[in-house]
């Protein structure tokens, strides 16, 4: 069936509002309802994600049923009862898990959903806290408002491996989207569904809080949950630990999947945190902490005194890293063989760091749930304790393994502590990032990303990749290439096989290309090592080289 029978298709069948008025909006022309039809949603190692229109490539009511039967039919074959779900603060979020939650009901599994949204963390602890055999949480985490997503989760409270994906995608390819009525959750609610109680919550906030280091007193916070869904949790648990002098950017204060104040919710960009800056300027407080709208992830920007300063995730990586480290040290608390956890994408400065504790460094695939996977091979050696971090240099963090994802709560508190402990020595966190500096050299990193929209696109971003794979730059600026990594043909690592390229000259520059798995881009992560004149000009010659490649 080409896109236009497809379309056809669609407008005959579908019945959902919304979906129908999509169609209506789409007619005559072509070129969108190509983009909607062309292709399917995939359903990968992330779930899903995609625009919010109607389509078979797009995020609706029917997409959702279609991944949600496949996922039954799943659990029915492999006898798992239960199911627990959440969402964030995006449009269609709750619609989203509604309609999963009648879709997993249909087949009498038994489902645990939130009565409102809640941190994408919360979807891990409630499936390990509650004994579920899947999670399911419908969030596009940081992507602009037009988008949402689905993930699925194991026993663990893990993401997906890559075998039951695989698997799940077989069932979903035998599922057709109109094959009955998507159901009314009501009907089920309290027989087979039913809204998770408060204890969890609760248990959820006692664990987070566990994992402090220092109480928060004498530091100004100036907070936003960007209208997402840590409005509520985040500043509870902060007050618990001590923090008396916050102040909520109040436009942003509760959820709101519009996103009214910025058009691309992520916490690492300067717009989304405009006006929290400003919040921080007027009150003069010390430190923004900001989490995306399903806060699992941490923005923060620090007060210098002559300005304000906005910290890289691999910046405020190190520094946590430092920070546990040297406080686990400080009380005697500090395990034998600690393992900190990074991404191969995240900066290498974790190695000079952990190298001065004794700790080893790991390197996984990206992807939070990698880093899950290794906290679950330490518990099955009977070593958790061995875990003291992980995280990735797209601002997640996790310490404590009470989940298996990253959670921008428990990052949200070590933050602040960081920040109180610090500032009692007349440190701000950029002033203990310098020291480090000073001590180990500087370690740059950015991302360079590449856009490439619809199915040309998509066809442009593999020949491209295929380019590069088949004609290895010989230098990155004017420093030879010393090694070649692809991890898709790679046997050096025990990692699963990635559409990932990395590059080491002999300055120690690194170039490391990725396309994304969430959205259309090719991305481009640099590292330079030097002092701050030379680093400057080694990331112009690289980001020149990427700019040949991708632009």
């Amino acid at each position: 069936m080409d896109f236009l029978a497809k379309y056809e298709f669609w407008k005959k069948h579908a019945t959902d509002p919304s979906v129908v008025e999509s169609l209506k909006q789409m007619e005559g022309n072509t070129e969108e309802i190509k983009n909607a039809f062309y292709g399917e949603l995939q359903f990968g190692t992330a779930g899903l994600r995609g625009v919010m229109t109607a389509g078979t490539d797009r995020l609706n009511v029917y997409t959702v049923f279609r991944a949600t039967e496949g996922l039954a039919r799943y659990m029915v074959a492999h006898k798992l009862t239960s199911c627990a779900i959440t969402y964030d603060s995006r449009l269609n979020s709750e619609l989203f898990s509604k309609t999963a939650a009648v879709t997993l009901a249909w087949h009498g599994i038994k489902v645990y959903i939130t009565k409102e949204c809640m941190p994408t963390p919360f979807l891990s602890f409630m499936v390990r806290d509650i004994g579920c055999d899947i999670g399911i949480n419908i969030t596009a985490s940081h992507n602009p408002s037009e988008y949402n997503g689905y993930k699925v989760y194991d026993e663990l409270g893990c993401q997906l491996v890559d075998e039951a994906c695989m698997e799940v995608i077989g069932f979903i390819s035998n599922v057709d989207p109109f094959e009955r009525e998507l159901g009314n959750f009501d009907d089920y609610l309290g027989k087979t569904i039913f809204f998770v109680d408060d204890a969890v919550e609760e248990r959820y906030k006692d664990v987070v809080i566990s994992q402090s280091l220092d109480m928060v007193d004498g530091l100004k916070v100036v907070y936003t949950p960007l209208n997402g869904a840590g409005w509520r949790v985040v500043p509870e648990v902060l007050k618990r630990v001590g923090l008396k002098d916050m102040v909520v950017v109040a436009e942003q204060a509760t959820p709101d999947g519009h996103f009214p104040t910025c058009s691309y919710p992520n916490p690492e960009k300067k717009e989304a945190l405009a006006l929290a800056v400003k919040l921080l300027q007027e009150s003069g407080s010390d430190i923004v902490i900001a989490n995306d709208p399903d806060c699992d992830r941490l923005g923060v920007v620090v007060n210098t005194g002559n300005g304000t300063r906005g910290l890289s995730g691999n910046e405020v990586g190190v520094l946590l890293c430092d920070y546990i480290l040297t406080r686990l040290a400080e009380e005697n608390k500090l395990p034998q063989n600690p393992v900190v956890v990074k991404t191969i994408v995240t900066t290498i400065m974790t190695n000079a760091i952990a190298k001065k504790f004794g700790a080893e460094v790991r390197d996984v695939l990206t992807g939070f749930k990698h880093i899950g996977n290794v906290i679950a091979e330490l518990e099955r050696q009977g070593h958790p304790e061995r875990y003291v971090l992980g995280f990735e240099e797209s601002c997640g963090y996790l310490k404590g393994t009470y989940v298996r994802d990253k959670d921008g709560v428990v990052a949200s508190m070590l933050t602040a502590q960081m920040a109180s402990y610090l500032k009692k020595q007349g440190k701000t966190l950029l002033d203990r990032l310098n020291e480090l500096y000073q001590e180990h050299g500087i370690f740059f990193q950015d991302i360079v990303s590449y856009r490439f929209e619809g199915v040309t696109g998509a066809e442009k971003k593999n020949q491209l990749l295929t380019n590069l794979r088949n004609n290895v730059p010989s230098h990155l600026g004017d420093s030879p290439v010393t090694a070649t990594l692809d991890f898709l043909t790679q046997t050096q690592f025990d990692l699963p096989k990635a559409d990932v390229l990395k590059y080491n000259s002999a300055n120690g520059s690194q170039l490391i290309v990725r396309p994304s798995g969430t959205e259309p881009l090719i991305k481009c992560y640099i590292t330079v090592i030097g002092d701050e004149e030379s680093t400057k000009r080694r990331f112009a010659e690289i980001k020149e080289l990427t700019d040949k490649l991708f632009a």
